[in-house]
């Protein structure tokens, strides 16, 4: 017998259809039938210490997801820095970066920029009809590379929205074993069929978590290692502190984003805090009739609740 929150998810799942935008369907599928990764010729880095800081420790470079409504323009930021815990920062390097997605048959390069002092790049992209594109960003001088996805949406695109720790991860606190390297975070039965089945039902998925930047990385190892679709991952790029708990204002700027500038039409909402809720509420982008809540906070202020047993 299926536990009581998996039941309650597959009967919330078919309290909705297929999407009725049948015009267009996320592409997710690009990721699998991408022509081979590109890179640029190898050159030397440009600063001795760079060359020594990318000998000694790991690359924790990230590309942050984005998403625009059609005849929008976007820009898409890299960060590049080594070693999961010092984050040093990539300073005055090339990185050259590349667009394939939707319509496309071959990868096309977007340009070479360079790092500035927070060891960022600002791709600008344009011009790009409706559709899911993957963007590659790759360091000149090791060849270390990070992904990103950018969506461009029609306006009204029927959205579901979820947060990760605590709603598909089992509680707020195994994000910070996951990144220590200790643990790998467990994820509620049925949840990532959950999401999934919201992707074959032609809907576009949105990954709203507190999670800072800097986790990137071992976030989208993890996605990987569950089989959840990589795409739109929303992190807090404006947050240091892996228990910041200051998150309310950060998710409601971000949905108004989404309805008022991309023009989504939001559907459905899951989460698992009072934070959530207030978030969700504060937004004003869908009744609380449609916000799904798990854990001790499941069906305050006119949630609906997903009860363990």
């Amino acid at each position: 017998m299926k536990p009581l929150h998996a039941l309650l998810s597959a009967l919330a799942i078919a309290s909705l259809p297929v999407t009725t935008q049948a015009s267009y369907c996320p592409d997710y599928s690009i990721t699998q039938t991408a022509p081979s990764a590109p890179a640029p010729a190898k050159k030397s880095f440009r600063y001795f210490g760079n060359w020594l800081l990318s000998k000694l420790y790991s690359p924790y470079h990230m590309v942050h997801d984005q998403i625009v409504q059609e005849g929008q323009s976007a820009t898409v930021v890299g960060k590049f820095d080594y070693d999961r815990v010092l984050h040093k920062d990539l300073e005055g390097e090339y990185v050259h970066s590349y667009l394939y997605g939707t319509g496309m048959s071959g990868w096309q390069y977007l340009g070479r920029y360079k790092t500035n002092s927070d060891g960022k790049i600002y791709v600008p992209v344009s011009g790009r009809p409706q559709g899911d594109y993957i963007v590659r960003m790759v360091v000149e001088g090791d060849l270390t590379a990070a992904t990103g996805y950018l969506t461009v949406a029609g306006a009204g695109r029927e959205t579901v929205l979820f947060d990760i720790d605590g709603t598909i991860t089992l509680n707020d606190f195994e994000a910070v074993g996951e990144y220590l390297g200790t643990d790998i975070a467990d994820n509620y039965d049925f949840a990532v069929a959950t999401v999934n089945e919201y992707v074959a039902r032609g809907y576009q998925i949105v990954f709203l978590t507190a999670r800072p930047y800097w986790v990137a990385k071992s976030t989208r190892n993890w996605f990987d290692a569950y089989g959840l679709v990589p795409w739109n991952l929303r992190m807090n790029a404006n947050s240091d502190n892996l228990l910041d708990l200051q998150t309310e204002q950060y998710k409601t700027d971000y949905i108004r984003y989404l309805k008022n500038t991309v023009g989504l039409n939001i559907v459905r909402a899951y989460g698992n805090a009072q934070t959530d809720i207030n978030a969700y509420a504060a937004a004003e982008a869908f009744p609380s009739r449609d916000t799904y809540i798990i854990g001790s906070s499941a069906g305050r202020d006119g949630t609906q609740p997903i009860r363990r047993l």
